[in-house]
């Protein structure tokens, strides 16, 4: 493998990017994952395009702070539950944002992706996270590698937590989301000040054909606030102890 850390002159490859991150995580509503298998993992904006959500109801979906989950239903394709997005306040984004852009405008690019954590670090905290801890969620593990190889031209990767506004949130605009083989993995660094490191691998469009780089699922309890025990990966508490996916 080439020196990815170092001053290589080439493209980040899906190669490069598995091994720094072998796995991905992508974190779903429980029972999800037939229709996942059924339809691919879709973001949210090609969601609403497979299940015929009429126009005006569009903006209130993909363009506005979501309060809570939104449940959707099609005589063909079953039901879907778009997830909320407690964690973005719209003052805080707004104060945060570059190149022009509108806290409506970062709210459709989100929503145009598909989200997963670079590492298990990220995934635990984002299953620790109050807003989460008494919830269930099913954890969804990919193969870099396959999965970065299928969707090349569109996987991206980012440094912050696009989704969340949360303890002095990070600037973000056009830039945040880079192509995958825009730069060689120093320049990226470089470029974001030699501090950063992928945070989330992003999907443009959505994975096609997910089953084929699923490697590993598990459906993590919600828990209830006595249970719940800082620093240990959530499932841990009741038994259930997640794979460590290296």
């Amino acid at each position: 493998m080439r020196g990815v850390e170092g001053s290589d002159s080439s493209p980040v490859t899906p190669e490069d990017l598995a091994a720094l991150h072998p796995r991905l995580y992508h974190v779903t509503t429980p029972g999800a994952l037939p229709d996942i298998f059924r339809h691919g993992l879709l973001p949210t904006s090609a969601l609403l395009n497979l299940l015929a959500v009429p126009a005006a109801e569009r903006p209130a979906i993909e363009a506005e702070r979501r309060s809570g989950s939104i449940t959707l239903h099609h005589p063909v394709h079953g039901t879907a539950t778009i997830t909320d997005n407690l964690p973005l306040s719209v003052r805080a984004l707004a104060a945060c944002l570059d190149d022009g852009l509108q806290p409506a405008d970062w709210l459709r690019l989100l929503n145009a992706r598909v989200f997963l954590w670079a590492d298990r670090a990220g995934l635990d905290r984002l299953l620790n996270a109050r807003l989460n801890r008494t919830r269930p969620r099913d954890v969804l593990v990919f193969d870099t590698l396959g999965l970065a190889t299928a969707c090349m031209g569109r996987v991206e990767i980012s440094a912050i937590n696009s989704g969340a506004t949360i303890r002095r949130p990070a600037r973000r605009g056009l830039g945040t989301f880079t192509p995958l083989e825009c730069h060689p993995y120093a320049t990226w660094r470089r470029l974001r000040g030699q501090h950063d490191r992928i945070l989330e691998v992003t999907i443009l469009g959505g994975v096609p054909e997910p089953a084929a780089h699923l490697v590993d699922h598990w459906t993590v309890p919600a828990a209830s606030a006595s249970d719940f025990l800082p620093g240990v990966h959530r499932g841990q508490e009741r038994g259930r102890t997640p794979p460590d996916g290296r």
